[in-house]
C-alpha cells in the first residue's frame, strides 16, 4: 500500500468515527481498560485528548483528534479490542497516525498531563 493510500485509509477511519466521540465514553473506556490497553495505546490518546481541550488547538486539529478518539472508543473496530494480543493494534495505528498529523499542536504541557495520568494508572 502506498503512502497516499495509507493516508486515505487513515483519514477515512478518522472521519467515520468523529461523531462517535464523547468525553464520557473516552474516560469510561480508558479507565476501565487501562491495564488491558496498556501505555502504548493510551499515551497518544491522552496526549491528543489534552490537546483537544486546549483553546489554542485549531478546529481542524480537534476534528482529527476527536475522530481518532472516536475510533478508539467505538465498539465497531477493525480488530475487536477483545481479541487477545491484537485487539488494540488497529487503535494504536489510528492514534499514532492522528498524532503525527496534529503533532505541531500537542504542547509540552499536554505530554506532561498525559504522563501524569499514565503514572497514576500504571505507577
Amino acid at each position: 500500500m502506498s503512502k497516499e493510500e495509507e493516508q486515505a485509509t487513515l483519514d477515512e477511519k478518522i472521519n467515520a468515527h468523529s461523531d462517535s466521540y464523547s468525553d464520557d465514553g473516552f474516560w469510561k473506556k480508558t479507565t476501565k481498560y487501562a491495564k488491558k490497553a496498556g501505555e502504548k495505546t493510551l499515551s497518544p490518546a491522552l496526549k491528543m485528548y489534552y490537546s483537544a481541550k486546549d483553546s489554542d488547538t485549531p478546529m481542524w486539529a480537534k476534528t482529527t483528534i476527536y475522530g481518532a478518539l472516536g475510533y478508539f472508543i467505538s465498539p465497531v473496530d477493525g480488530i475487536p479490542d477483545i481479541t487477545p494480543m491484537l485487539g488494540y493494534t488497529d487503535d494504536v495505528g489510528v492514534l499514532a497516525g492522528a498524532l503525527a498529523i496534529v503533532a505541531a499542536h500537542v504542547k509540552d504541557e499536554h505530554y506532561e498531563q498525559a504522563q501524569l495520568t499514565l503514572k497514576r494508572w500504571f505507577g
